[in-house]
């Protein structure tokens, strides 16, 4: 169970995630809603890390903080807003997670392949083709 909590959790968070995005209201501009999103998750991750660490610090682990930590902010926001405005010029549910993921894989595989050495297989590559295919098919 050790190994799969964690996708779990994720895959839970993220059909969360993506009904919560879809239901953000036409009204509103997605950046003046995160600006509360960010609100309560960083009330929240104060809440759950006191939770755990009972005697911890956050003063003390800011200080091992790099710049992951920064550009990692950068990058929820653009994951936010692009979501929510995935949704809103009209992708559906069902179908806009799924390209951007498919997307996100082939190009996770490149990533992987020339800034961590990962090897890049025979199946990674027919895992590109049948994503491509794929993506092919649902945008049709």
């Amino acid at each position: 169970m050790n190994l799969y909590w964690p996708i779990a959790l994720i895959v839970l968070s993220n059909i969360c995630y993506h009904v919560c995005s879809k239901s953000t209201p036409q009204e509103i501009n997605p950046l003046a809603s995160l600006t509360i999103t960010y609100l309560i998750g960083a009330f929240f991750s104060g809440i759950l890390y006191f939770a755990l660490n009972r005697d911890g610090s956050l003063l003390l682990e800011y200080r091992h903080m790099n710049w992951s930590t920064l550009a990692l902010g950068f990058a929820i926001v653009g994951l936010e807003t692009g979501s929510i405005y995935m949704y809103k010029v009209g992708w559906d549910i069902s179908t806009g997670q799924l390209v951007s993921s498919s997307a996100l894989a082939v190009c996770l595989i490149l990533v992987g392949r020339f800034f961590y050495h990962e090897a890049i297989t025979g199946t990674k590559l027919l895992g590109i083709l049948i994503c491509m295919v794929g993506l092919y098919f649902i945008n049709r």
